[in-house]
């Protein structure tokens, strides 16, 4: 077949399915074989331009910068297993497209978080691996994983519990190591003085903000702040809830999208001072908003710089209890 007349075929399929399960005819083209999938990654635009999650990769680049994706997280309490939707509807019973999975354990004092794109698969040695989110033995600190660098020429984690395995690699197609790409904390409530957890996320993203290529795509996580080595630094904190006196609780604007209280319920927001992780941020954009809509379901809207996997590990730090925060 012509070129023209793939690349024809495609633009038009990607032009007539916006939304899953529609959109997997687009998946469908580019599986095909090695011509067509090379033909579709050109014509695909990544979530940052187009607002849409389709391939894999997908799952590791920035959001939109305009209006976030909606996205929902199901709770399975029997297996300690957390699943993420894409919403196909705005129904908060419609879980939509499966995106990722985390399966906790207990690894001593600590807690982990093996995340998969496979809800079955949980091995860190599985090709579906891509990431873990690892606590600290008060569950108020996380550290971020990846298996891919953030930027060019990082180093995999030297420490025992970065390590992806405990013998010699399998494969050299399979990373050994894990990247640091992120930390979550939690601040300290040792008065007991009332109000929510407070929460500062630190998250290390590439310096280009152009669309990534070919060998790019699995790497780029986030758009770049302020550049450093190689790198940058985005820092976010929760955005200050108000003291509702009538209704006697905080109170954030969630516009719909939570409607169950819940001291998990959040709001991120840049800081304006990348230097100060307490600085004060501009209070009005909303990077990512997580929030209690049923029993097991949990809202999770994000926006560039944020990636989806970025944001589903931040949100899986809210679970649990925090005894010295709350």
């Amino acid at each position: 077949m012509l070129p023209e007349l793939l690349g024809e075929i495609i633009k038009r399929v990607e032009e007539r399915d916006e939304r899953w399960p529609m959109r997997r005819d687009v998946v469908v083209c580019g599986c095909v074989c090695k011509r067509w999938r090379e033909v579709s990654r050109q014509i695909v635009k990544p979530p940052v331009h187009g607002g849409r999650i389709t391939f894999p990769s997908c799952l590791k680049q920035p959001g939109p910068r305009d209006f976030p994706i909606q996205c929902l997280i199901k709770r399975n309490k029997k297996n300690s297993v957390f699943y993420l939707y894409l919403a196909a509807s705005p129904s908060f019973t419609n879980k939509g497209k499966f995106l990722l999975a985390a399966r906790r354990y207990r690894n001593g004092a600590h807690t982990e978080y093996i995340i998969s794109l496979d809800p079955d698969d949980s091995a860190q040695g599985s090709s579906a691996y891509v990431g873990k989110l690892r606590s600290d033995f008060l569950g108020t600190k996380f550290t971020i994983y990846d298996t891919q660098p953030p930027h060019e020429g990082a180093k995999p984690s030297s420490s025992r519990s970065g390590r992806r395995f405990t013998s010699k690699q399998i494969s050299p197609q399979v990373p050994a190591g894990n990247f640091e790409i992120g930390e979550v904390s939690y601040k300290f409530n040792l008065l007991k003085s009332r109000g929510p957890r407070r929460m500062i996320c630190s998250l290390k993203c590439t310096p280009s903000q152009r669309e990534p290529s070919k060998l790019e795509d699995e790497r780029v996580l986030t758009r770049s702040k302020s550049v450093t080595r190689g790198q940058s630094q985005t820092l976010l904190r929760n955005k200050a809830p108000r003291w509702h006196e009538h209704l006697q609780c905080w109170c954030l604007n969630f516009h719909g999208r939570v409607t169950v209280a819940s001291v998990k319920n959040f709001q991120l927001v840049a800081t304006l001072d990348q230097s100060q992780p307490g600085g004060e941020g501009d209070g009005e954009t909303v990077l990512l908003q997580f929030g209690k809509v049923g029993d097991d379901v949990f809202t999770m809207d994000y926006r560039q710089p944020l990636s989806a996997f970025h944001a589903f590990a931040v949100c899986l730090t809210s679970f649990g209890t925090k005894l010295a925060c709350e």
